[in-house]
């Protein structure tokens, strides 16, 4: 099961947090998993992404730890203000909030793609509140102004509304021209975050305040706040994903408690194309962390 619990960002704005696994029980075992000291994992998704897009992975941790993933601002449940700050100084604060609000500090951050670039940021930020990171496919390079042009001129090919779901996971897995080949996980994923309208199906969120969101990190390179992260990192890659394993060992390099993982046969939606091999790569780094 997952428990809304509301938190309020950065600007007041309100963000949904779902924690998942069973509510904490009156006097619980210190060795279960739902005691209130259970290690804190806070899940971070990316651009376009949801809490629930979290959900198998939070649902496996929540055995052993306090599991909760965050809707970001803009994102899922959260609220979208429509002159909102979406600013990367925003996402942070927000993540930041969260797990001060929520008591889940010092936390695991694991995010993908730009919740993993989030998350970095909040642990060279606030190294007491992270005592782990795992970084799922996100790039610490500039990806430049013609990223940003290519992201506009897709958000205009959706042929949106979609008439149904089946016609969304089509289109997201096969038909979307930035498909190499066929994809369900994608489509599936795509499904996720779409919701009935009068018309069809229409994504939950406003792609300009997704592209609002990305102007404040495709500019700009990120190697200065990787550096800055003191707490264990775990670097994962798909080996078909937007991070090329050249850059990925940089990046480990850089991160003074660097480590590296790569997922077989996953491209940079990678706990949705693998969800075992994802969690065989992340649990024993999560492991490594309860030991210390």
């Amino acid at each position: 099961m997952a428990r809304r619990i509301d938190v309020t960002g950065a600007d007041g704005v309100r963000l949904a947090a779902w924690e998942f696994g069973d509510p904490a029980k009156a006097g619980p075992d210190p060795g279960e998993a739902d005691a209130p000291d259970a290690p804190g994992v806070l899940l971070l998704h990316g651009l376009m992404g949801r809490a629930s897009h979290w959900a198998s992975t939070a649902r496996r941790l929540s055995a052993r730890h306090r599991a909760v993933a965050l809707d970001q601002r803009g994102h899922g449940r959260s609220e979208k203000p429509p002159e909102g700050a979406f600013t990367r100084d925003a996402y942070v604060d927000d993540a930041e909030a969260a797990l001060e609000q929520l008591g889940l500090g010092p936390a695991v951050l694991i995010g993908h793609a730009m919740g993993a670039l989030t998350a970095w940021q909040l642990a060279a930020k606030r190294p007491d509140l992270v005592r782990g990171l795992v970084i799922s496919d996100m790039r610490a390079s500039a990806l430049g102004g013609a990223s940003q042009r290519e992201w506009a001129e897709w958000f205009t090919s959706w042929p949106v509304p979609f008439a149904t779901l089946a016609d969304v996971r089509k289109w997201f897995g096969e038909d979307d021209p930035w498909v190499e080949r066929p994809n369900p996980a994608r489509g599936e994923f795509y499904a996720e975050v779409m919701a009935e309208s009068p018309d069809g199906w229409r994504p939950v969120f406003d792609p300009g305040q997704m592209l609002r969101s990305r102007e404040t990190w495709v500019h700009d390179a990120h190697w200065e706040e990787l550096a800055q992260v003191r707490c264990p990192a775990l670097v994962v890659r798909g080996l078909d994903g937007e991070l090329g394993r050249a850059e990925a060992q940089e990046m480990v390099r850089v991160l003074p408690r660097g480590q590296y993982a790569e997922v077989a046969d996953a491209g940079h939606l990678v706990h949705y194309d693998q969800p075992g091999a994802w969690l065989a790569a992340i649990e024993p780094f999560l492991d490594s962390l309860d030991g210390e």
